[in-house]
């Protein structure tokens, strides 16, 4: 073959790699607050950076670089190129970093958010000696915001397409380099459970304090990376979010190199700073991001981003799911004269209970109104329909695990609490006996595995367990009788760390009826 057709070959062989990328837009139509911005994308390829850039983006794309199936793990990664928010380094900030994570089993999304409008051909030379401006802050203060929605709404086009792209809905982080990482430190504050990342990871952003938000409960896990000699002095910027994130006790781990200078990405310059990749890479491993999900699972995703949509559109039409135990509540007779009716109210632990021990509940006046999935807002707004209009003598409330979860979004301890006690006033209100159960032990959620969920029952529990003493309610305490050394629920008594199984009931089950018989006997 002689050098023409050799070269002729090459570039057949990357425009076609080039063309097996899939393209998204991230929006049906002009990107929302921008519908002005009328530029065309365009690259250029700077040779002193080695790097292609893009610039002039008004319409946001993400470009899909899918992991070999052979070595997926489920994980799906945003790469957040940056740029000042007037171009992107498209080269050692995104195409090098997707590629580096592909060969970890990662599938990645190239995120190309809105940028300013370049007005040359050298948007590179152009973004240098704006940058030396006095005003160049107040340039780019009003592109700031469409970058940042436009990283919340990569994250929610992934979450409800994980299943197109072979990742689990619970594994999806962001990556992000300077102007990028502040797309990506941006998508940890102000989210909700459709575009919460479950990882951040700003490379030497820029994230002063008038960008960043209140922490809630529970934020995702954030490593950062930056370099003391940072010619823009963003290093501090790093440490304040660390300084946060770890006030806060939120998962969270930096990496400060002496030298590295700003946007030294994947670029080699053998120093310390070319390994930050690896010391992500680990830190990846050590959150259970590289560890592949049961193949089981992957196989079902499709599936179950059906189930989830057809959930959604039930809790839009009915949110606490009121027409589940409609048609059997319509056939419970009021109770008999001396009759010790009583009521379970919880979420897939009680629901899960008539089926795995139906002897449990047979021949006696025990009515299980567990539903799957639920917090305790949702068990509020069905407590008339399922506890007091059937009249028990007795109601066993327990609730607050998926609300550790975030199975509706973040929420706040004291407002879980708040409404585990409006449960339990409702019920002394109507003349109803309560015993008030701890939550259940847990180590991890096999659905989100981000989350740590041992501070938050710890803490839930002795708050249910004060207000029982002080309110002369039965506090229930399967927690003590069931956590093993760490905390969780133990394989002997648990398939998933979470549900427990016939041998868990089983223990349960005891406690249950001494509680009962123990509130039978107080006055109210």
């Amino acid at each position: 073959m002689n050098r023409r057709l050799f070269i002729a070959f090459l570039m057949l062989f990357a425009m076609g790699a080039k063309a097996q990328q899939k393209v998204i837009h991230l929006y049906d139509g002009p990107a929302p607050g921008t519908e002005n911005w009328n530029y065309n994308e365009k690259e250029y390829t700077n040779s002193v950076l080695h790097s292609t850039l893009a610039y002039n983006i008004s319409q946001p794309t993400l470009t899909v670089y899918p992991a070999d199936p052979a070595i997926a793990t489920g994980t799906g990664v945003i790469v957040c190129p940056g740029g000042g928010f007037y171009i992107l380094s498209m080269t050692s900030e995104g195409t090098d970093v997707a590629h580096w994570l592909n060969q970890k089993g990662i599938t990645v999304f190239i995120l190309k958010y809105r940028v300013g409008q370049s007005v040359t051909d050298d948007p590179g030379k152009e973004l240098g000696e704006n940058m030396r401006k006095s005003d160049f802050a107040d340039k780019i203060k009003p592109i700031i915001p469409f970058s940042i929605a436009d990283g919340h709404a990569a994250v929610k086009y992934v979450r409800a397409h994980a299943a197109e792209y072979g990742i689990s809905p619970s594994r999806i982080g962001i990556i992000g380099f300077s102007a990028g990482g502040t797309v990506a430190a941006s998508s940890a504050f102000n989210y909700n459970a459709d575009d919460r990342p479950d990882f951040v990871a700003p490379i030497y952003a820029y994230m002063p304090p008038a960008l960043q938000g209140s922490l809630v409960a529970n934020e995702p896990p954030m490593f950062l990376a930056a370099a003391t000699d940072d010619q823009l002095g963003l290093a501090a910027h790093s440490i304040d979010l660390y300084s946060k994130w770890l006030v806060s006790k939120h998962i969270t781990e930096i990496h400060i190199y002496a030298k590295g200078g700003h946007g030294f990405g994947m670029r080699k310059q053998d120093i310390p700073a070319d390994n930050w990749i690896d010391r992500f890479g680990d830190w990846l491993g050590q959150q259970g991001f590289l560890k592949p999900i049961d193949p089981k699972v992957v196989a079902h995703l499709d599936q179950m981003e059906k189930n989830n949509k057809y959930a959604g559109y039930l809790l839009r039409k009915d949110w606490p799911n009121l027409k589940r135990y409609e048609s059997q509540n319509a056939q419970v007779a009021p109770p008999l004269k001396g009759e010790k009716r009583v009521v379970f109210m919880g979420n897939s632990i009680t629901d899960g209970w008539k089926y795995v021990d139906s002897s449990f509940f047979y021949g006696r006046p025990y009515y299980d109104r567990g539903i799957s999935g639920q917090t305790t807002g949702q068990m509020l707004l069905r407590f008339r329909e399922d506890v007091i209009n059937l009249k028990p003598a007795i109601v066993v409330i327990l609730a607050g695990i998926n609300d550790i979860a975030e199975n509706n979004g973040p929420s706040k301890l004291e407002d879980v609490f708040g409404n585990i006690v409006s449960m339990a006033e409702l019920a002394r209100a109507s003349h109803i006996k309560v015993v008030l159960s701890s939550v259940m032990p847990a180590f991890s959620f096999p659905w989100r595995p981000t989350i740590d969920p041992k501070p938050g029952v710890t803490a839930l529990n002795a708050m249910i367990k004060d207000y029982c003493d002080k309110n002369d309610i039965v506090y229930l305490d399967y927690f003590t009788a069931m956590a093993d050394e760490r905390r969780g629920l133990p394989k002997s008594l648990s398939g998933d760390g979470v549900h427990p199984t016939l041998a868990g009931y089983k223990v349960m089950e005891p406690l249950a009826e001494k509680a009962i018989d123990e509130a039978m006997k107080r006055k109210k």
